[in-house]
């Protein structure tokens, strides 16, 4: 980051947890911040720009989602969830929040750690991606300023659903497996975890008025994966 330390907010209101988690990071190296209710998050993040957020769901004034939804409203910084239950409903609610990743506790320093380190990764990579344009009939990915137009619309995309059309257009003309994409977008941690891609791609296609029986766009090829049809 360019001579300063990567820095963490931290948020939980359970103190025993926070301290632990600020230990943790702090062994690793990173700058961290330490907040105990959502109510001073924002003003903690306006101060402190952090380059990563660590937000408890079960929080006693403002729930997790919430408060993703509102920073996604202004920012990209990614945000790790931690949770009590990590099922995939959780998940689901989560990243259609504008979550990156999961944390499920109890979870070891190792854990807490890696996690960290993937979605830090994955962010820069992401970042990364050459200023161009995708274009497919209607659809139009605007990478450098992170739209998507469909018939001359634009479409309302989560982080989530955005980083899988993007890793689709960037592949376009190729098919690529679920667990590809599984890994690309979310890590490999998620791999095998096809349900959740189906619900994200199902979403995906709604949004960008492709037809699942007559696609445009995205291409099911059975037993196989997926594929972003190229621009003619």
């Amino acid at each position: 980051m360019s001579g300063k330390r990567t820095s963490i907010l931290a948020v939980d209101d359970d103190m025993r947890m926070l301290r632990m988690m600020h230990r943790i990071l702090e062994l690793e190296g990173y700058r961290v911040v330490n907040a105990s209710d959502g109510g001073s998050v924002l003003d903690i993040f306006e101060e402190e720009n952090p380059d990563l957020i660590l937000l408890d769901v079960m929080l006693p004034d403002i729930d997790g989602y919430t408060l993703c939804r509102r920073i996604r409203e202004f920012s990209q910084t990614p945000v790790v969830m931690v949770t009590a239950k990590g099922d995939e409903r959780e998940k689901i609610q989560g990243f259609d929040a504008g979550a990156d990743d999961y944390v499920t506790k109890p979870f070891s320093s190792r854990e807490l750690s890696a996690r960290v380190r993937a979605v830090l990764r994955r962010t820069m990579l992401w970042g990364e991606r050459d200023p161009v344009t995708f274009q497919c009939d209607d659809l139009t990915v605007d990478f450098a300023r992170r739209r998507v137009m469909v018939d001359n619309q634009e479409a309302d995309l989560t982080s989530t659903e955005y980083r899988i059309l993007c890793y689709l257009a960037g592949n376009a003309g190729r098919v690529v497996t679920p667990n590809q994409i599984l890994e690309r977008v979310w890590g490999d941690e998620y791999v095998g975890e096809t349900h959740l891609l189906q619900v994200y791609i199902a979403r995906l296609r709604k949004k960008i008025k492709d037809d699942t029986r007559n696609p445009r766009y995205i291409h099911t090829r059975s037993g196989i994966g997926y594929m972003m049809r190229k621009s003619n």
